[in-house]
């Protein structure tokens, strides 16, 4: 059943409204103010919601504001009820993110035509995120038998040569050879973890429950933690002398964990993307109860249109520079952001320098 959230602080209006719905099976929700329409809204994820403008306190600019704001509620189709139909009024709540506006008082017939067209541009969006999905797993498909056969070849290769001719070989032939096999079984479990760990966070991005979760999280020393993960980052390719860091502490709407994560894959990325000898650097800062970590690198860069469609288990130009991995590390990044309630931007200027910078709540 269709789930309609009407926000009006007219009880007559409101109870028309209700009444109406029921009668068209719509499952109706009713709420007094708009303080009471946000906290349903986030509470029963309507599949659609109707709102009054002119209301006290919160009036219909101010919950679709906070609603859009809001990835639990950012998405869900919103109509305006108005009894002021200025072109102004208007003009706003659309640049805001309204989807359609009824003037009242309106014909039963009126409202439920709005409604319907809302709801059939839903599905449509649905589908087109359905397609987007498909093509997901596609990639999937034609990138995880690559990637994990790379460094399966080379376990499997060596330690079959070492079992079969190790009579032949001097010890340090055979410590090289083993060394080999243990640098492509950490490439090998790194590339499971990622994948296992895009997609958990794709279950949680339509879960609310696991998205509330995973947002009421907090960790404070925040710089030690990044300090720590940037050495062992740097080290791990050779590069401390490259590593630059200017960071600040605060505490962050994140657990230690994926924050850990979110070092690791952006310093991963800057030092596959750019030369040894180059300066990467980590810097962080606070700004209006925002936590912003940047990474800046003097690599190859990405073109606009790259950044555009930055998508998981992408990789661009793949043939021209062979990069290993299911490219999948920014797009983690990103998804840990956005399921966060921050953001994540690329700022680049191919083969000169490339910033990629993520916003957290404090």
């Amino acid at each position: 059943m269709v789930k309609i959230l009407v926000i009006e602080d007219e009880e007559a209006i409101r109870e028309n409204i209700l009444e109406l719905l029921e009668a068209e099976d719509f499952q109706g929700i009713g709420a007094i103010n708009g303080t009471a329409g946000i906290k349903l809204a986030i509470a029963q994820i309507p599949d659609l919601i109707l709102c009054d403008m002119m209301m006290p306190e919160i009036d219909g600019h101010g919950v679709l504001t906070a609603l859009r704001s809001e990835p639990l509620t950012a998405t869900i189709p919103f109509i305006f009820l108005t009894a002021k139909a200025d072109k102004s009024d208007i003009r706003a709540g659309m640049e805001m993110g309204a989807d359609d506006y009824i003037t009242k008082p309106c014909t039963p017939q009126e409202l439920l035509k709005a409604i319907a067209i809302r709801l059939e541009k839903q599905k449509t969006i649905s589908k087109h995120s359905q397609k987007t999905l498909d093509e997901l797993r596609t990639n999937i498909s034609m990138s995880i038998p690559h990637e994990l056969r790379t460094p399966l070849n080379a376990i499997l290769g060596f330690s079959e040569l070492i079992m079969s001719e190790y009579k032949l070989f001097e010890e340090a032939e055979i410590l090289e050879m083993i060394g080999q096999i243990n640098t492509s079984g950490h490439r090998l479990y790194r590339l499971i973890q990622n994948f296992l760990l895009y997609a958990e966070l794709e279950i949680a991005a339509t879960n609310p429950e696991l998205l509330l979760e995973m947002r009421s999280s907090e960790f404070s020393c925040v710089k030690s933690l990044i300090t720590q993960k940037a050495m062992q980052q740097a080290k791990h390719v050779n590069r401390t002398d490259d590593l630059q860091l200017n960071l600040h502490d605060s505490s962050v709407a994140i657990d230690s964990i994926r924050l850990a994560k979110i070092v690791e894959e952006l310093l991963d990325n800057a030092f596959k993307f750019s030369s040894e000898g180059t300066p990467v650097l980590l810097s962080s800062l606070v700004e209006n109860q925002t936590f912003i970590l940047s990474v800046k690198d003097q690599g190859r860069g990405m073109t606009p249109d790259q950044i555009a469609q930055l998508e998981a288990y992408r990789q661009f130009d793949r043939k021209l520079y062979q990069q290993a991995g299911l490219g999948l590390g920014l797009a983690i990044v990103q998804r840990l952001a956005e399921l966060h309630g921050g953001q994540f931007k690329i700022e680049s200027l191919p083969q000169q320098e490339t910033i990629v910078s993520v916003s957290l709540p404090v």
